[in-house]
């Protein structure tokens, strides 16, 4: 094989720049990881804003969800990352990819939440409004831990999503994968093997969540057969 793809391209790639690929990996995980928690929190403080009673909860969760939605991450991160210096805020770029990246995803999640709270059924508010609940309370103990089955799956597949949108992060220097990849494409103009390895690095982070997710997906359906079958 010649070309990109020469033996002797991954053999100098893998002895000269693998370890540099192994901490990009790590890298991608921790920002995957906190970005993650942080989009969850978004989600569910959002997701339950947009159900409010309350016109103005609602306005702020809707503002934020269609901001973040009709925006593309990439800009969001450029703008980020020259617009914080400005106004004297210094943050890194792991910083900013955590921050950014879940402001991005919870956007995407509150909806899914959204979805959740809307398909429980409404019976099950007014019992709780009668035993004196608050609409907080009958979100915490109610709803919320009825919803967990059928929005799990796709907050999954967001989750998938998130890993590979950590690779925007090369554009401001994040020492991710794709930042890794790029680096040593750059100065070897070796592209091949450090650009087939951050692919298979993502898959390696992705595979499991997706087929997670197919799991969730089929136990969850097979629940709400079972439901519809009691009825």
């Amino acid at each position: 094989m010649s070309g990109q793809f020469a033996s002797e391209r991954w053999i100098n790639f893998f002895t000269s720049y693998g370890n540099e690929m192994l901490q990009a990996f790590l890298r991608t995980l921790s920002i995957s990881i906190i970005a993650l928690v942080l989009a969850l929190v978004l989600s569910i403080v959002f997701g339950v804003m947009s159900m409010s009673k309350n016109g103005l909860a609602r306005a702020i969760s809707r503002v934020y969800v269609e901001f973040f939605q009709n925006m593309p991450l990439l800009i969001l991160v450029f703008v980020c990352y020259n617009l914080f210096p400005l106004i004297n805020i210094t943050l890194e770029p792991f910083a900013i990819g955590c921050i950014i990246i879940g402001l991005y995803h919870g956007a995407y999640i509150a909806e899914v939440v959204r979805s959740g709270i809307m398909s429980i059924n409404k019976g099950q508010f007014e019992a709780a409004y009668s035993q004196g609940f608050t609409y907080l309370e009958t979100m915490r103990y109610i709803i919320l831990p009825q919803m967990l089955t059928i929005v799990l799956p796709p907050t999954a597949v967001q989750a998938a999503n998130l890993v590979k949108n950590t690779s925007v992060l090369a554009m401001i220097a994040g020492h991710e994968i794709m930042y890794a990849a790029n680096s040593y494409g750059y100065s070897t103009l070796n592209y091949g093997p450090p650009l087939v390895t951050a692919g298979i690095l993502y898959f390696i982070i992705c595979f499991p969540i997706s087929t997670w997710a197919k799991k969730l997906e089929r136990k969850r359906d097979i629940a709400l057969e079972g439901r519809g079958g009691e009825r």
